[in-house]
């Protein structure tokens, strides 16, 4: 039988599930606008790719890590306090503000040095106009703060939507102002003598706005929370001492994790130009994020908050269970998702490239990455069980190793291309192969180590059902990639332009998914009758 608590995550889920599918659609549709404004495999893009993903890249290390090892986990036992955690959150966000605002700036004077980090063997030509897309994008580091600072204290408040919900703002204003420049400027702009002031200026400058906007649509749902906010510069005395001494291991975590990013992205300029590098890349991620956020997040990220309370109040019996039912939940859905998108790599890559030649060799980037996407939701999981104890010291050493196992694989692929073992074209998907083989060895450490910590996890009940999951997806794929064939293939009308990539992947979709489900329930999945329950809130009147 459902408990109160049980459906309160299930129908915390579907909110973030519904939200996050929904953003990340509109998110879809901005990068394929982005796409027609600037290419996909190009100079230009890749310049606009470094650019637009500093913000991104320094926000992690200032915020991310923080965020969600620390600041979660105190905003729970500050609603303990006397006046419900009012005086410990004004702090913090006053903290907070005073260093993305400080972090912004110091990003903005050091843009040149930054982007010569990414692509300091690139063009000089292509170089410049990467620092002057930097110069207008690199604020977006105070706006992604704010909206993580609002954000996580929804979350930790138990107001899940908003967060989900608000990144749409974002990709509307993005959409729209994208579609402007085409209609503008008459069609796409991919060389770099494409690109003067003006237009940099528009296009880095919506960027940011839609970064602007997607913060301060959350305020609109501060009320909810209870708390009021108010300027408070007297930060002693009310535990902020303790989330400082938690963050170092997670900043020293973020820089890692940075720098390790930064060389991937410096080996795959190698590539620019003509063959996939930097904005193919990042477009395969946005796929793999896909079912990635709508699965992980929205399941993950209530049990996050619950396995908080249970670690705080010492249940460790009910933290394993947590831990148990999220990755057999997770495992159910996202093994059907990557069935899929294994089925359907080619026609999805065609969304977001300019050719069926360019499909294909994105399609590679993909596939390297899917590889490692049950393995990254495991390690959601593991690794914020690590942060609901208060210990980020733990993901610091198996995050430190993970990321010397990057460099290591990035370094290889570059050897491989030197030595003639590899094509460049084949240099990105190489790289993005080699970031899911250090992941999963990542899960495995972490797993281990967590396994020792609480005295079990429940390790043989989950594994058993992710087998049974992988059996079923085989077929599953197999049915979906014939499909693909009998569509015409590589040269069928799939990877003919955008449109007919997203039909071929509506098409192939349902297919996948269908003998998936049928070959679970010829395994007798328990998980089935999970999975229906959580689907079925999402029907209308649930």
């Amino acid at each position: 039988m459902t408990t109160p608590r049980t459906g309160g995550l299930g129908r915390a889920s579907a909110i973030l599930a519904a939200g996050t599918m929904v953003s990340r659609v509109t998110g879809l549709i901005r990068t394929i606008v982005l796409v027609q404004v600037i290419g996909a495999v190009g100079f230009a893009s890749d310049a606009f790719s470094v650019a637009n993903q500093l913000p991104n890249d320094v926000f992690s290390l200032i915020s991310v890590g923080v965020l969600t090892a620390v600041i979660v986990p105190q905003i729970v036992q500050a609603a303990a306090h006397k006046d419900g955690g009012n005086a410990f959150i004004s702090k913090l966000f006053t903290l907070g503000t005073v260093v993305l605002l400080l972090a912004t700036a110091l990003a903005l004077l050091a843009a040149p040095w930054l982007v010569s980090l990414v692509a300091g063997d690139a063009p000089a030509e292509q170089q410049s106009l990467a620092i002057a897309f930097a110069y207008w994008c690199l604020p977006q580091i105070l706006f992604y703060g704010l909206y993580a600072l609002i954000g996580e204290t929804l979350n930790a408040r138990r107001i899940f939507g908003p967060f989900t919900w608000a990144p749409i703002a974002n990709n509307v204003i993005s959409i729209a102002g994208f579609a402007v420049i085409l209609v503008l400027f008459g069609g796409s702009l991919t060389e770099l003598s494409d690109w003067t002031p003006d237009r940099i200026a528009i296009l880095g400058g919506l960027s940011t706005l839609g970064i602007a906007a997607q913060a301060a649509v959350l305020l609109l749902f501060w009320s909810k929370t209870g708390l009021k906010l108010r300027p408070d510069f007297r930060w002693r005395g009310v535990g902020l001492g303790n989330i400082g001494r938690l963050a170092g291991w997670t900043l020293l975590m973020a820089v890692a994790s940075l720098a390790a990013g930064f060389y991937q992205h410096r080996i795959a300029m190698e590539a620019s130009g003509e063959h996939p590098s930097v904005m193919v890349m990042m477009n395969a991620w946005l796929i793999f994020m896909l079912p990635y956020s709508v699965i992980v997040h929205s399941i993950g990220t209530p049990y996050f908050t619950q396995l908080s309370e249970h670690a705080a109040a010492g249940r460790d019996d009910d933290v394993r269970a947590d831990i148990s039912r999220s990755i057999r939940t997770l495992g159910f859905f996202l093994m059907g998702a990557l069935a899929t998108v294994l089925a359907a790599a080619v026609p999805a890559s065609r969304i977001f490239t300019g050719s069926p030649e360019e499909a294909e060799a994105a399609a590679l980037v993909l596939v390297g990455y899917l590889a490692g996407l049950l393995s990254l939701a495991v390690l959601f999981i593991v690794q914020r069980t690590f942060y609901a104890y208060g210990d980020t010291r733990t993901p610091f050493f198996f995050t430190i190793f993970q990321c010397a196992l990057i460099v290591a694989t990035a370094y290889g692929a570059i050897v491989l291309y030197q030595n003639d073992v590899i094509p460049l074209s084949s240099l990105a998907a190489t790289i993005a192969l080699g970031q899911s083989v250090a992941g999963t060895v990542q899960t495995i450490v972490a797993t281990w180590l967590l396994h020792r910590r609480l005295g079990g996890i429940h390790t043989a009940e989950w594994m058993f059902a992710i087998l049974r999951f992988t059996l079923a997806a085989v077929p599953a794929t197999a049915a979906g990639w014939g499909v693909f064939l009998l569509l015409g293939g590589t040269q069928g009308w799939t990877t003919a332009n955008i449109f007919t990539g997203a039909a071929g992947c509506i098409i192939i979709a349902p297919v996948v998914l269908g003998v998936y489900v049928g070959a679970l329930a010829l395994l007798r999945a328990p998980e089935l009758e999970v999975a229906s329950g959580v689907i079925r809130r999402f029907l209308p009147g649930r």
